[in-house]
């Protein structure tokens, strides 16, 4: 008997090499061009931007070299866009590392299960401690593959509560992405795309706190009204049956295990909460980057590793096992780099982004971001990964917001949004897919839970997109 074949997209790493030879092609086909560019001072510092109005064509073949892209620089482009990166590469392995450090000494894990069993069975405070917890370390060090453990710490508290599984997965999944979405100094999303844009010193990093505060505070108040409602008609729940079945195989005996949150795995935390101070502040008085971001990193990493209890070998092992965890993401940053490689040296970027500047010409800021805002979300579903979104796109927005005369940070914010509201509602996400699935959820029903709530947050997400391209 035939099975039937499933529909299922390419791998990431094909999509994008299909990328690199699709504009490839493309350099064949569209007409070579540039603008003309000049250095600027801005908040940020001095970037170079391309000068509206100055754009001209150019010829594909002269004496000096053929544009046109072909087989062997198709080939070349993955390795040149790895050169091209090395620095948001490096970066993205010393985080990588750091993080593996801070996980095998267990505070995060540890605390968390005692903030639970601290509270007990004190109704509904515990959904906005938690979330605003999970959503502090979505926007802070991007949360998002560790969740898979508090699904299943979570699950017979709340459920011990009388709330749902929807409520587990709003809690944990929801916080932490409406977190990731609304990041602050989240190294795998603003700082990267941040990078990419030439961006220092992260300048509406106070815009993008209050931003974290209002966006939390939506989904905070969803998760609770809701599991309010579910709380006085389970009925209603999608999940009441298999909560049902769920809360029987418990007996309603809820217990937190009882391990030790131990004086070393609180000073791990100390050293956790010091260090992203730390970062806050250099990027605010110093305008740090990416070297000075790695610098105290890596320091935060040693420290917990030496104060967590780790030995010397144990730290470099678990930084190698991070950076092996991490290699993925940093591998796609640079093939994402190889497109805009041929696209540059095929010429045909500027060509792109008059093409695009035409057609937005005169429109306001509102429909400006809404445009960037749809074209990310596009490419979410392709990418899902936000560095590997920032490398693929940046380049392109951040001198599109150049030539329509905004704030080029409005193509960092919209990136972030566009990219975890997609995730938050696509197929292909991995961390939506594994927590749906763990909380027995299936996609169908949580859309028909969750969509009134994220119009409501695309709404607010696209003023915010709208005030940072002002600024």
């Amino acid at each position: 008997m035939n099975e039937k074949k499933k529909l299922h997209l390419p791998h990431v790493i094909t999509l994008i090499f299909v990328l690199i030879v699709f504009v490839a092609i493309m350099t064949w086909i569209l007409p070579s061009g540039s603008f003309e560019r000049t250095i600027v001072d801005t908040a940020a510092g001095e970037r170079e931007v391309a000068v509206s109005g100055t754009y001209h064509t150019v010829e594909k073949v002269t004496e000096d070299g053929d544009l046109r892209q072909g087989l062997s620089q198709v080939l070349q482009a993955p390795g040149k866009g790895i050169q091209r990166g090395i620095e948001v590469i490096a970066f993205v392995f010393i985080i990588g590392g750091v993080f593996a450090i801070m996980d095998k000494t267990g505070a995060m894990t540890v605390g968390l299960k005692k903030l639970v069993k601290k509270l007990g069975n004190k109704g509904i405070i515990l959904i906005p401690i938690l979330m605003f917890l999970f959503g502090l370390g979505g926007s802070t060090f991007g949360m998002s593959d560790e969740l898979a453990p508090f699904y299943l710490i979570l699950m017979p508290i709340i459920l011990s509560m009388g709330y749902d599984s929807v409520t587990v997965f709003l809690i944990v999944c929801g916080g932490a992405t409406m977190g990731y979405a609304a990041s602050t100094i989240n190294p795998f999303s603003v700082l990267i795309a941040q990078g990419v844009a030439g961006i220092q010193g992260n300048p509406q990093l106070i815009f993008r706190m209050i931003q974290f505060v209002i966006i939390m505070a939506i989904i905070i108040g969803f998760t609770m009204f809701r599991a309010n409602r579910i709380k006085k008609h389970p009925e209603k729940s999608v999940t009441f049956e298999n909560d049902r079945i769920r809360r029987a195989a418990m007996n309603a005996n809820i217990s937190v295990d009882n391990e030790v949150f131990t004086g070393k795995q609180k000073g791990v935390l100390l050293v956790f909460i010091a260090g992203l101070a730390l970062v806050i502040f250099g990027l605010i008085n110093f305008g740090w980057y990416m070297n000075e971001l790695s610098m105290v990193f890596l320091g935060m990493g040693i420290a917990m590793g030496i104060i967590g209890g780790l030995n010397e070998r144990q730290i470099a092992e678990e930084f190698i096992e991070g950076v092996k965890g991490i290699s993925f993401a940093a591998i796609v940053i640079g093939f994402c780099n190889g497109i805009m490689i041929v696209a540059q040296d095929g010429m045909i970027i500027d060509t792109i982004l008059n093409a695009m500047a035409n057609i937005l010409e005169g429109a306001t800021n509102f429909v400006f971001v809404g445009c960037m805002y749809v074209v990310q979300s596009l490419l979410a579903l392709l990418v899902p990964s936000s560095s590997g979104q920032a490398a693929l796109s940046i380049p392109i927005m951040s001198s599109l917001c150049d030539l329509h005369s905004v704030n080029p940070e409005a193509s960092v914010t919209v990136l972030q949004y566009a990219n975890q509201m997609t995730n938050i509602m696509s197929p292909v996400a991995g961390t939506t897919v594994a927590g749906l699935a763990i909380c027995k959820i299936s996609f169908g029903k949580w859309w028909k839970i969750f969509w009134k709530c994220w119009l409501v947050l695309t709404v607010v997400i696209l003023v915010f997109c709208t005030v940072s391209a002002g600024m």
